[in-house]
């Protein structure tokens, strides 16, 4: 992000391996994991009236991925 390169660890579950109704083998994987938004240099966030800010530095990833076999 913004120029920064930087190696994140992501926790991953294998959701199985399932024909379609089309008879296409795929295969599901979820993976989860955060960064911090301010580690790539991206500090902007403004205030809230009633305190607290409109972004939060801890940014959540979840990755849903199909494969299907060619």
């Amino acid at each position: 992000m913004r120029g920064v390169t930087k190696s994140v660890t992501l926790n991953g579950t294998f959701g199985g391996v399932k024909k379609d109704p089309w008879g296409n083998t795929k295969a599901g994987f979820k993976l989860t994991g955060t960064v911090n938004r301010k580690d790539y240099g991206i500090n902007w966030s403004k205030a809230l009236d009633g305190g607290g800010f409109v972004v939060g530095d801890e940014v959540t990833l979840n990755i849903n991925v199909t494969l299907i076999k060619k």
